[in-house]
C-alpha cells in the first residue's frame, strides 16, 4: 500500500486545527505521518498541538516563514509516496484520502488531485473543484459559489487548490526547482497556481474526484478585501506577475493580448486610485527578478515539447 503523509502549516490557527487533525485521524486510508509546521503562532495553536503528541510531528518555527517555505520543509521531512497538503481550516470526510489515492494509482500521469471542497457556511455550495485560468491569466477556484449538486462528474482539471491537495512524490521531485516545490519567493498566495502551471508544462496532469468531500472554512477571500492586511493583498497582487513571467509563453501572451491588456489597464487604474499601497510590491518583484528569470530558464529547459495543449484551459 502506498504511504501518505499529511502536511499542515499553522499560523494562529487555534479556531480550526483541532477539528482538522481529528478529521485526518479518522481517515479510512492509513496515514503514515502527520506533520504540522507552526509559523510562530501567538495564540493557543501550540497548546492544542501538544494534545496530539505521539500522533503528530510538530516543527516549531521561530518566525512566520510563509506558507510556501513551511510546506517545503514538511515535504523534505517526509518520504511518503503521496503528500496531502492541507489548510488548517479544512475538515475532511473520512474517505477523502482513499478516493484520491485510488484515482492517482489508476492514472500514473496524474500528479495532483483534489476532491469537492464545500463552503462550511453552506455545505450545498462549492468552494473549489480545482483551479481554472482565464485568458487574462487570472486564476479562480472552479465551481466556486455554485451548487454542489452541479459538480458530481469527476474530470481532469488545470490544477488543484492548495487547501486540500494530494501530490504524488514523483511529480514533486520532478518539478521542484533547486529543492523547492512551492516557490519560496511567493511566501504565500498563488503558489498552488504556480505549481499547477509548472506541472502542466512538465507533462503532469491534475484530477478532480467528486466523491472525495471536504469542508472549507475559507479565509480572507470570502471576506471584505479591505479588511485584510496590506501585506496579504500585496502578495496576492504581485505573485500573479511572478507566476506569469516564470511560466507563460510569449507567443500565447500575444495571442491573448485582447484579454490581457484591458485587464492590466483596469488593474493598474484600480491600484492607483483605490489601493495605492499595493504598488510597493513592485519593489519586491524587481528585486527578485534575476531569481524569477533563472526559474523561467529551468522550466523552459525541462518542459515537454507537446505541452502547448495546456492553453486549452485558458478561457
Amino acid at each position: 500500500m502506498k504511504t501518505v503523509s499529511v502536511h499542515i502549516v499553522t499560523y494562529n490557527s487555534e479556531a480550526y486545527i483541532e477539528e482538522c487533525l481529528e478529521a485526518v485521524l479518522r481517515q479510512t486510508y492509513p496515514i503514515a505521518q502527520i506533520i504540522v509546521v507552526d509559523n510562530a503562532s501567538s495564540d493557543g495553536t501550540r497548546a492544542i498541538l501538544e494534545k496530539f503528541q505521539g500522533k503528530v510531528e510538530t516543527i516549531l518555527n521561530h518566525s512566520n516563514t510563509g506558507f510556501a517555505p513551511a510546506h517545503n520543509l514538511a515535504i523534505h521531512t517526509s518520504s511518503s509516496h503521496y503528500y496531502l497538503v492541507l489548510n488548517p481550516d479544512i475538515q475532511l470526510h473520512e474517505e477523502y484520502v482513499a478516493y484520491l489515492v485510488g484515482v492517482m494509482e489508476r492514472f500514473p500521469v496524474v500528479g495532483s488531485a483534489t476532491g469537492k471542497l464545500l463552503r462550511s457556511q453552506d455545505q450545498g455550495t462549492v468552494d473549489s473543484t480545482g483551479l481554472i485560468m482565464n485568458c487574462a491569466r487570472r486564476a479562480f477556484d472552479r465551481g466556486a459559489e455554485e451548487p454542489a449538486s452541479d459538480w458530481n462528474e469527476s474530470s481532469e482539471v488545470f490544477g488543484v487548490s492548495g487547501a486540500a491537495a494530494l501530490y504524488k512524490r514523483e511529480m514533486v521531485e520532478d518539478i521542484s526547482i533547486e529543492g523547492e516545490f512551492f516557490d519560496a519567493d511567493f511566501f504565500a498566495y498563488k503558489e498552488d497556481v504556480d505549481v499547477a502551471w509548472r506541472a502542466q508544462l512538465l507533462g503532469w496532469k491534475a484530477y478532480y474526484e467528486s466523491k472525495a468531500i471536504a469542508i472549507h472554512e475559507r479565509g480572507w477571500k470570502s471576506g471584505n478585501r479591505k479588511q485584510q492586511p496590506v501585506f496579504v493583498r500585496r502578495l496576492s497582487y504581485i505573485n500573479r506577475y511572478k507566476m506569469m513571467l516564470k511560466n507563460d509563453r510569449i507567443s500565447y501572451v500575444f495571442r491573448h493580448l485582447f484579454s490581457i491588456v484591458p485587464y492590466e489597464i483596469l488593474s493598474l487604474g484600480y491600484a492607483l486610485v483605490k489601493e495605492p499601497m499595493l504598488l510597493p510590491a513592485w519593489i519586491d518583484f524587481w528585486r527578485k527578478l534575476p531569481a524569477v528569470l533563472a526559474k523561467r530558464r529551468w522550466i523552459k529547459l525541462n518542459q515537454k515539447e507537446n505541452n502547448s495543449n495546456i492553453y486549452r484551459w485558458f478561457g
